[in-house]
């Protein structure tokens, strides 16, 4: 037989309620119940929704046994035991035709309890369905829930309810008649359970609730037993992995450990005692009371690891972060940090919950609405959230950087998980919100190789070509001179002729990635590009209108005769290095001008 809620658990889980890890899957079959809520109503339609609750309304009365579902069928038979009251605990058994004495269902009432006493076990109540028609999506019929196990002559054999009617027609959980089958109508005394036996008479027969008092002090000792061992276990396996493992004496393998230490020993120390008392034979009365507290201390534990795990994490990314100075990526983390831990409160209040038997169908869905709201009313701070995680996922920017964003340049001070914060060049601080900051137009200057010196000369347009020529080829014979200019994009080139002017376009990369030292080489070519313009016998062109007079002596007729015989020079002598320069004549110009590249 099987056992699924909501979803097809493990045979470990279903046959042997002993095993340590069935408090993890009650876990995380919570978690589904709970998440799948909400889905279920969304997907129904109103009407429907409406059509269904008033097909649930029953039109029978209510059962003053309270067996008209699984668990308040299981939940009446163990009140019934408790109080010593047999013959009512027998109205939780279906018997058949040839047991329907009262006295003889009174006995296998108490042959039943006495098999739950010597290791069987009741399914956690919270574990139960609590619906008219019981668990639907377990495999085993309509009329058919599994609560438990218990065990006969070493064999196992499965608890099972089945659902009947009564005269009304409405539904009666009861202990079905398979399972009464295989309860053996006497308990060999040899069989009592062992903490009976080594209890004195007065501690067995002196009851308390239903059960010996002896027994409420042994479960003390039991679970003060327990924690001890759980305690001496961990800690020596901690002391064999530090002496063993070397890695486990580096920070973030040291931080792991101890966020398991603490959460493994508290679940060890509750798997020891819940599978102590069964074996010893603690009443199943006092051990389906402390049911439902061990679901919530497994669930406790669970949500502890959680925590600490997170904590561990966040401090160790907190330190790596911190030596690389990387504060926007510190702020995402500590705030991921909390909102991780604000989720596991919520999340564990929700469960609690719901194990306690509350309906959150509603808390969730107004916890639903309410995020709606606040998702609605909070939009540019998650927006910016999502910005500054952006800003941190592809880091277009760094601080430190001078940058130029939107119209607006500087060097960025801070990078917040709302806003960044630049310093510009008039010592103000700009805030721009991460929002809008990685959606605009970022221009980072700190990244740069090389710089781009791109001056365009306009010249009087009475300037003849011979000095064109001369200009083109003496500009270009500076650039290739100076060894900071990178001599592959060294060019200049006469690109136009404007209203005013000829246009004379210089192209070049300055090899340096300091803007201050860009500055000092940009001055020193503009001061000799200057003199070159100047020795041509031509100046630069205004955007002016120009009235010639008498006394207006033009253009220098001495200089332009000079360019003018340079440049037939050059002819004659097949050296005009137009359209462009030869690899020897670049070569000999290389490095010769002197140039003092001493940093401040």
């Amino acid at each position: 037989m099987t056992y699924s809620v909501p979803f097809q658990l493990p045979p470990p889980f279903l046959k042997n309620q002993s095993n340590p890890y069935r408090f993890l899957w009650g876990f995380w079959l919570l978690l589904a119940s709970f998440v799948a809520v909400p889905a279920q109503a969304q997907l129904v339609p109103e009407a429907d929704t409406s059509a269904a609750v008033e097909a649930v309304v029953p039109d029978w009365a209510e059962d003053t046994l309270g067996r008209r579902t699984p668990r308040g069928a299981v939940q009446g038979f163990i009140s019934a035991i408790a109080k010593e009251n047999y013959d009512k605990a027998a109205l939780y058994l279906n018997l058949d035709s040839t047991l329907q004495q009262k006295q003889h269902g009174a006995k296998l009432a108490h042959a039943l309890q006495r098999l739950l006493d010597q290791g069987g076990e009741i399914i956690p109540y919270s574990l139960i369905s609590d619906t008219y028609t019981g668990r639907e999506d377990d495999n085993l019929g309509p009329n058919l829930d599994r609560v438990g196990s218990a065990t006969v002559n070493g064999e196992e054999f499965d608890l099972f309810l089945e659902k009947t009617e009564d005269t009304e027609g409405g539904p009666v959980w009861l202990f079905s008649s398979q399972t009464i089958q295989r309860i053996p109508e006497v308990i060999e005394e040899a069989d009592k359970p062992l903490a009976n036996k080594v209890m004195p008479e007065f501690a067995v027969d002196t009851k308390w609730n239903g059960v010996p008092v002896g027994q409420w002090f042994f479960l003390l000792l039991i679970a003060g037993l327990a924690y001890t061992a759980s305690w001496v276990l961990t800690r020596l396996v901690v002391f064999i992995l530090r002496r063993s493992w070397r890695k486990a004496r580096e920070e973030h393998i040291a931080g792991i450990i101890h966020a398991f230490t603490l959460p493994i020993q508290l679940y060890l120390a509750l798997w020891l005692f819940i599978a102590t008392t069964q074996r010893v034979g603690i009443s199943i009365i006092v051990r389906q009371q402390f049911s439902q507290l061990t679901v919530l201390m497994g669930l406790v534990v669970f949500l502890l690891l959680l925590w600490r795990l997170i904590e561990v994490m966040s401090q160790y990314l907190q330190r790596r972060l911190t030596r690389k100075r990387n504060q926007a990526a510190l702020s995402a983390v500590l705030f991921l940090r909390r909102g991780a831990k604000i989720a596991i409160i919520v999340f564990g209040i929700i469960a609690f919950l719901g194990m306690l038997g509350f309906d959150v169908t509603t808390g969730l869905a107004a916890l639903g609405i309410g995020g709606i709201a606040l998702a609605l009313g909070a939009q540019k701070t998650v927006e910016n959230f999502v910005g500054s995680v952006t800003l941190i996922a592809d880091q277009p920017i760094r601080v430190g950087d001078f940058c130029k964003v939107g119209e607006t340049v500087g060097t960025v001070e801070s990078i917040g998980m709302r806003s960044t914060r630049l310093r510009t060049n008039d010592r103000t601080v700009v805030t721009i919100p991460n929002g809008d900051f990685s959606s605009q137009r970022i221009e980072n200057y700190a990244h740069r190789d090389r710089v781009w010196f791109h001056p365009t000369f306009g010249v009087r347009c009475d300037t003849s070509p011979d000095q064109l020529r001369y200009l083109l080829v003496e500009l270009r014979a500076i650039l290739y001179a100076h060894p900071k200019i990178d001599p592959e994009s060294a060019r200049v080139r006469f690109v136009g002729v404007s209203a005013s002017s000829f246009d004379l376009e210089v192209f070049s990369y300055v090899l340096t990635s300091d803007f201050n030292e860009f500055l000092e080489i940009q001055e020193e070519l503009l001061l000799r590009m200057m003199d070159v313009i100047a020795a041509s016998g031509t100046d630069f062109a205004f955007p002016s209108q120009t009235i010639y007079l008498g006394r207006d002596t033009g253009k220098s007729e001495e200089n332009t005769q000079a360019a003018e015989e340079k440049v037939k020079t050059w002819r004659e002598t097949n050296d005009l290095q137009l359209p462009r320069f030869t690899p020897e004549r670049i070569e000999s110009l290389r490095n010769t001008i002197p140039y003092n590249s001493q940093k401040k």
